[in-house]
């Protein structure tokens, strides 16, 4: 088998909430509110990028893993753009980290190339150069026992089951989202975007952003509220506080997925929203169903650009820049 690493990613940039925020926002790491989801059985695997070089630091490290996201295959199954987010339970120093890059590996029953790139001094980030294909398992694991002066250090593993393609183009000029399953249409859903019309920091917050997001969890009713602008008070005319059905979250800023709380005269006609996607109730209720962590909505029409670093949008970077991120040169 090739063996793939890399390592962790810089703290996120802090992104401008749209007025479509959740009362809570989780965060990229949160466990999925979906239901678990069955697998099939596991095939062997094969490498899915070219051998790095070995490193040459000796510096002693003591060094575990927090978290890894998404959750395995026995949890649920993931969409074609999903990333493999892992956080060390401490921070790497920046001369160590190529050595504890070249530790972790990616095999997928499907090869795919992929890099890691370091966002903050805990976390590092796998993605691949195109979408994964649909129905494999992706295996990851960190040799963490192989590490210079990682006494008692263990090695970890985790294998993912990776879903159908889910691939939804959303114009928000034309008021409409085209849901493509395993490269068919399967799905029209009339939507109405943000409107616009409301600048902090320059930032047109009531616009939807456009670019290439991914789908980061779903909630049957999720709760959004007008506090992300400071606006508590009940009595204040901008105040809202309103259970939103079949809400699937596309970035940290807020944006979601959801059925319109009313104003269906709008819905493939005008864009109306605070931010979000809004959509009928069956079309949203339909892709809330369907809708896998890692799935791809890319969203086009508005002049708010998606940042890299908003949520999952990792694809919003070239695979060039992306691997900039990477310790191994």
């Amino acid at each position: 088998m090739k063996r793939v690493t890399r390592m962790l990613p810089a703290l996120f940039a802090l992104v401008v909430a749209t007025a479509c925020a959740a009362e809570t926002a989780p965060l990229p790491q949160a466990r999925p509110t979906a239901a678990p989801q069955g697998q099939a059985a596991v095939a062997p695997v094969a490498a899915t990028t070219t051998p790095s070089p070995t490193p040459t630091t000796t510096a002693k490290i003591k060094l575990g893993i927090a978290d890894i996201t998404p959750m395995g295959e026995k949890t649920e199954k993931v969409g074609v753009g999903f990333p493999i987010i892992v956080t060390f339970d401490r921070d790497v120093k920046t001369k160590d980290r190529a050595t504890v890059e070249a530790l972790l590996q990616v095999e997928s029953d499907k090869p795919n190339e992929g890099a890691w790139r370091w966002v903050s001094a805990r976390k590092i980030i796998y993605r691949t150069k195109a979408y994964w294909k649909p129905y494999q398992k992706v295996l990851f694991t960190a040799r963490l026992s192989e590490l210079p002066g990682n006494t008692g250090g263990k090695n970890v593993s985790r294998r993912f089951a990776v879903g159908s393609q889910n691939i939804s183009l959303v114009d928000t000029r034309k008021h409409v989202m085209k849901v493509y399953r395993n490269g068919k249409l399967a799905k029209k859903i009339p939507i109405s975007a943000g409107r616009g019309g409301l600048m902090r920091g320059g930032v047109d917050v009531y616009l939807t952003t456009s670019g290439t997001h991914l789908t980061m969890g779903k909630k049957a009713v999720e709760t959004m509220t007008s506090s992300w602008m400071g606006v508590t008070d009940p009595k204040d005319p901008r105040y809202y506080k309103e259970e939103i059905p079949w809400a699937v979250r596309i970035s940290d800023s807020g944006e979601y997925v959801h059925q319109s709380a009313g104003y269906y005269q709008y819905l493939g006609r005008s864009n109306q929203s605070h931010g979000c996607v809004r959509a009928t109730p069956e079309g949203a209720k339909w892709f809330y169903t369907i809708a896998q962590r890692g799935d791809v909505v890319k969203i086009t029409g508005t002049k708010r650009k998606l940042q890299w670093n908003n949520g999952w949008s990792y694809w919003q970077l070239s695979y060039s820049q992306w691997k900039k991120g990477s310790a191994l040169k």
